[in-house]
């Protein structure tokens, strides 16, 4: 099972400022206290073309998404048959959903609110211990409303249900001091070809009192992790650079000053 989600965001107020998206950052928290992470992260506006074109995407992925808006009943919730259309099944209504929506609402679901009952075919729903109106699960996404406060404990309930708690991925962060990035290019792409299974970045910076420094992370499973930094700490050594320690499970008296 992949430990990778993706996010889409789906809003025209968030990509045109009237709305700040608090999605992205609420999500990121619950996965990685599971020991996920964040593969990709989309906000689209209310585009009936964009939406079938990225959920068609997200579906193909070899992982989980999940996504956040247009549940609602107005003309601009296109999410649901978006969805629908991206896997060219038909909107149905879930019998389930409409149950729960009925329950909640009474003679008031007629004859908008009953709307959001209607799920492309083969959907579960999910429940939303807020207003009682359901998300769904689509093979590999989750759809869940754009009330952040609202969908808070709906991924949480999914969370704790289909994604169980796993180690996360390590990370190693340190400075190199007075270096050119130029300068270590020929070495990171051996490093990178040697040590395919570790996550490799490297963030130049210019400081100013004129001097420049690079940070470097690596991130993977431990084991191949110690590995990768056993040949990166042998690099260092040779050419006598001075580092220092950043973030990972590394003693901080290891850093050359």
């Amino acid at each position: 099972m992949t430990t990778r989600l993706g996010i889409i965001i789906v809003g025209s107020e968030i990509l045109l400022g009237k709305r700040e998206d608090k999605h992205f950052a609420r999500s990121r928290a619950q996965v990685h206290a599971r020991g996920y992470e964040l593969a990709w992260s989309l906000v689209l506006a209310d585009s009936w073309q964009d939406l079938v074109a990225q959920y068609r995407w997200a579906f193909a992925q070899d992982g989980s998404f999940f996504s956040f808006g247009g549940l609602g009943a107005t003309p601009d919730d296109l999410t649901r048959a978006a969805a629908a259309a991206a896997l060219d099944l038909p909107l149905q209504r879930h019998p389930e959903a409409e149950a729960r929506i009925r329950e909640r609402f009474g003679d008031e679901a007629e004859p908008i609110r009953i709307r959001m009952a209607d799920l492309p075919k083969g959907s579960d729903i999910i429940p939303n211990p807020i207003n009682q109106i359901p998300g769904f699960q689509l093979q590999n996404g989750y759809f869940f409303p754009g009330f952040p406060q609202m969908a808070e404990p709906m991924t949480a309930w999914v969370l704790e249900r289909d994604f169980p708690l796993c180690n996360p991925a390590v990370q190693l962060r340190l400075i190199l001091r007075d270096q050119r990035e130029s300068d270590w290019v020929v070495f990171m792409e051996q490093f990178c070809a040697a040590h395919r299974e570790i996550e490799f970045s490297s963030l130049p910076s210019f400081l100013a009192d004129g001097h420049t420094q690079i940070e470097i992370g690596l991130r993977g499973e431990e084991t191949e992790l110690e590995q990768a930094w056993t040949s990166l700490r042998q690099e260092l050594e040779r050419r006598k650079v001075r580092w220092e320690w950043m973030e990972g499970p590394l003693r901080t008296d290891e850093a050359m000053t």
